[in-house]
């Protein structure tokens, strides 16, 4: 099997979707071996082609990279323009993944691609206009034209099934890969006092806000607590750390360093933070909204994402009594590796292709039947 994957998304800083496709990608690297041949392409600009390079090397990939200027526009053109097929640029491929990014056409084999969520669809202020411009046309193409669809949890799943009209046996959940290097052994940061970690931007579907509310109610009994924020620069305030963006080994120090980490999300595709956050031994608080059901499992504690309180109240349970929390969050958190990331994937690939040969098939048949009954007159 050729499998072509879309890694525009890796040419930027990476944040989720970025992380989820790396871990995809060393996933299926890992788990076929070589029967499979795994080919990362992308047409990207000359600094987007360093970061991809960057992200996977040491991986047994193919890295086919466009290197161009404007590569956004030129991503944007090919996906509506609807020509060349990849296969000019990248030869036959059994499977074709695209990214958020671009839809580009095939001529044949497995189309899929993967939905993280469909936030720019149900809540089209939470997304910037650009977001918006490049992922409704994707919903449309994917749900129009691909054999397979992947998500990233069940709730997911049932928004895609739900909102955009896919059939369910064309949705495969494969969950997030949490990094090998985000483990209990490691150094930890130390910021000069306690503080509870916040991984994410300051967008509004963070709740940010929430939390810095939940800690001015925890602060008067911990005054030695700050709030650490990583991934975002905002304004200056004492008792608030502003990391901004940090590097895989830096997030994993703060992780393991961290007291408590807190993720306040009112919606998410599924909130792969907290579940990295256990995987460091750090116990977590998390939103109560649905859509952290599956990252949270029973292993976090959970808070109305609308009650600065209720999350006080959280952070307060953790600090008292963390080692139950951190025990049952190290075993949620092995369940989510990259290998079986990479299996769900291989998984909906094959059956893809299975439906397409039964169709292929009954396609044969109908036509052979029918030109019996033509020539029998």
């Amino acid at each position: 099997m050729r499998i072509a994957v879309d890694v525009s998304p890796l040419s930027h800083p990476r944040t989720g979707i970025g992380n989820y496709l790396l871990g995809m990608l060393a996933g299926l690297a890992a788990v076929v071996g070589g029967s499979h041949e795994v080919v990362a392409f992308a047409p990207v600009s000359r600094s987007g082609a360093q970061r991809v390079r960057a992200a996977l090397q040491g991986l047994p990939v193919d890295l086919l990279l466009a290197e161009l200027p404007l590569a956004h526009g030129w991503r944007v053109a090919w996906s509506h323009l609807g020509v060349p097929a990849v296969e000019r640029f990248l030869g036959p491929v059994d499977v074709l993944h695209f990214s958020d990014w671009m839809f580009p056409p095939q001529r044949g084999g497995v189309r899929a691609t993967t939905v993280h969520d469909l936030i720019p669809l149900r809540f089209p202020d939470w997304a910037a206009a650009r977001t918006r411009r490049i992922h409704l046309p994707k919903y449309r193409n994917a749900a129009r034209s691909c054999d397979v669809v992947f998500v990233n949890s069940e709730f997911t799943g049932k928004d895609v099934h739900n909102r955009l009209g896919i059939e369910a046996e064309r949705i495969y959940v494969a969950y997030p890969a949490v990094d090998p290097r985000l483990s209990p052994a490691g150094p930890r940061s130390d910021l000069g006092s306690p503080y509870v970690l916040f991984v994410g931007t300051e967008e509004p579907r963070k709740n940010l806000e929430t939390l810095v509310s939940a800690m001015d109610r925890v602060r008067r009994a911990r005054p030695e607590l700050r709030l650490a924020v990583a991934g975002t620069v905002g304004s200056a305030a004492e008792d608030i750390v502003w990391l901004g963006y940090v590097d895989d080994e830096e997030l994993a120090a703060l992780y393991r360093g961290a007291a408590v980490v807190v993720y306040p999300s009112r919606f998410e595709g599924f909130g792969l933070p907290v579940v990295e956050a256990m995987a460091c031994g750090t116990p977590t608080v998390a939103s109560a909204h649905e859509s952290l059901d599956e990252a949270a499992g029973a292993a976090s504690l959970r808070a109305d994402p609308s009650d600065a309180a209720a999350f006080a109240h959280g952070i307060e349970l953790a600090l008292e009594e963390p080692d139950a929390l951190v025990a049952r969050g190290l075993e949620h958190a092995a369940a989510f590796s990259r290998e079986r990331c990479a299996e769900a994937v291989l998984a909906g690939y094959e059956a893809a292709m299975e439906r397409q040969t039964t169709a292929r098939a009954a396609a044969a048949r109908s036509s052979g039947t029918a030109g019996s009954r033509w020539w029998s007159q």
